[in-house]
């Protein structure tokens, strides 16, 4: 996978102004998306039929939050959000799995490409331990703009 930088210099990333409340509504876009999974969860549970849309909707998740970074740091990135990630200080691993996720998304969008409970419960699982880790940078930096006035 290619270093964010690698991005910048091949001019793939732009720069923008930083936006805000775009990356507000992103972060609310999340949380919404998040809880009508954990309650689709709680409700009907996890079935190899809704495995492939508890795939897609935790990708969303995630992908929202990295939008929302984005935005605040004045970045369009969309071929390099994955590889944000490690800008922002998570691991190679943490980073090739959510490629992984992004690759395997695809798949399911375009190709129909079916998954089982099992690889649903791993992108939970990885889910649980980054959606939280990334919600922190992101009203951090949401945070910090705020007191900034910008």
């Amino acid at each position: 996978m290619k270093s964010f930088e690698e991005f910048i210099k091949k001019g793939v990333i732009k720069r923008q102004a930083v936006q805000v409340s775009r990356a507000r509504d992103l972060v609310q876009e999340a949380e919404r998306k998040e809880n009508s999974l954990k309650e689709m969860l709680k409700k009907i549970g996890l079935k190899n039929e809704n495995a492939n849309d508890i795939i897609e909707d935790y990708y969303a998740v995630l992908m929202a939050l990295i939008r929302a970074k984005l935005l605040l740091e004045g970045y369009s990135a969309h071929e390099a959000e994955v590889a944000y990630l490690k800008k922002l200080n998570f691991s190679e691993n943490e980073a090739e799995f959510m490629d992984k996720l992004r690759y395997f998304r695809n798949g399911i969008l375009y190709y129909g490409k079916i998954f089982n409970t099992e690889y649903a419960e791993k992108v939970m699982a990885f889910m649980d331990r980054i959606v939280p880790k990334l919600k922190k940078i992101v009203e951090e930096s949401l945070k910090a703009r705020q007191e900034r006035g910008r």
